[in-house]
């Protein structure tokens, strides 16, 4: 089980975010209570009008190297449990998120 799959489109991730942090951040991978894994990232944006959700494609767009517009918000834009989209190939992205964020074990 991991956080991310591929897809026709590219990679979806299931990201786990915290608005309103005292810093921003790629936390890694986490699990949560039902045993699934997400990436936990927080944002220093509070969770009003879009804010930490915008935050949230910034960090990860500038940490990835990818411009924002290959990052797209496709589920949970009002929860702090967010499905995101990497438009592109996705076995070259699942293999960068590997490298950066290896399985807990």
């Amino acid at each position: 089980m991991t956080a991310w799959r591929i897809v026709p489109k590219g990679l979806e991730v299931n990201i786990r975010l915290q608005p309103g942090a005292r810093r921003a951040a790629v936390e890694g991978l986490e699990r949560l209570a039902d045993g699934s894994l997400v990436l936990k990232v927080r944002v220093t944006a509070p969770p009003e009008d879009g804010k930490a959700n915008a935050a949230l494609v910034a960090l990860l767009a500038k940490s990835w190297k990818l411009p924002k517009r290959d990052l797209e918000l496709i589920a949970g834009q009002k929860a702090r449990n967010k499905t995101l989209l990497l438009h592109g190939d996705g076995e070259a992205l699942r293999q960068r998120l590997e490298e950066l964020y290896p399985k807990k074990t």
